[in-house]
């Protein structure tokens, strides 16, 4: 059994353009229970922010809940991500999984949200909302 923590908040995927240069306003002063993780490839940037977050000019999908995974987690822990992922999978609510060095992340389309914490439930995981 895992301990997930609802986010306060929407969440957004942004993707920019490679090589573009983020304002402090996408990373800048986050709010206690705020995640803004960043990946930078040949192919573009892409960023999950709070959905107020979003930086100007960037391709955005918005209405994600973020669900985070109650740690610190040992590195050494493995099949945390599955146990999460398979009860989504087969409840087919679509997900984007982050990892963080402490913890992982787990974003669903905040409309499936009922769904998705339904579905972790009844894998015997609590959710925290």
């Amino acid at each position: 059994m895992l301990d997930v923590a609802l986010l306060p908040g929407a969440y957004a995927v942004c993707r920019l353009p490679a090589g573009t240069v983020l304002p402090p306003a996408v990373w800048g002063a986050l709010g206690g229970h705020d995640v803004v993780t960043v990946s930078w490839t040949a192919d573009g940037v892409s960023v999950i922010c709070p959905a107020d977050r979003a930086p100007d000019g960037a391709d955005v999908e918005t209405e994600w809940r973020c669900l985070r995974l109650v740690g610190p987690l040992d590195a050494a822990v493995t099949g945390t991500l599955a146990a999460l992922v398979g009860p989504l999978a087969r409840a087919r609510v679509n997900v984007v999984a982050f990892s963080t060095y402490d913890t992982d992340h787990l974003l669903v389309p905040a409309v499936r949200l009922a769904e998705a914490t339904g579905a972790l439930e009844r894998a015997g995981h609590r959710v925290h909302t």
